[in-house]
């Protein structure tokens, strides 16, 4: 899988969040918060394409975008690519990273415990 650039992961989050969407809808949705026009949308999107980050349908005189790819296997995937070249696969590095950049709410980290005791109970399962 390509990794996405910044752009087209924005692009792909508007197409993860909506399921699918015209030229016009992601442009819309995405001028609120960037200087954009929608033929630099469009060219994304046909650039997008060519990656296989997206495919589209024809309906009517519209091309209807959709992901190729579940939002949370990208997120793996570059979640991976930033663990094996950026901290060499060390875990605890990125999590000491992450919390240096944004400290956890009291709601985040009840939910990280969680993760960690359904990945423990999971671990153990398997043994």
């Amino acid at each position: 899988m390509i990794e996405p650039t910044e752009r087209e992961l924005q692009i792909l989050k508007v197409l993860w969040d909506r399921g699918e969407a015209t030229v016009r809808e992601v442009y819309e949705t995405l001028r609120e918060s960037l200087p954009i026009v929608q033929n630099t949308v469009q060219a994304f999107l046909r650039l997008m394409e060519d990656k296989g980050l997206v495919a589209h349908d024809t309906r009517g005189r519209s091309f209807v975008y959709r992901a190729t790819a579940p939002r949370q296997r990208t997120s793996e995937k570059m979640l991976s690519n930033v663990l094996d070249g950026v901290f060499d696969g060390a875990l605890d590095a990125l999590v000491a990273s992450a919390f240096s950049v944004k400290r956890p709410s009291a709601a985040e980290l009840e939910r990280l415990r969680a993760l960690l005791d359904a990945h423990e109970q999971k671990k153990g399962k398997k043994r």
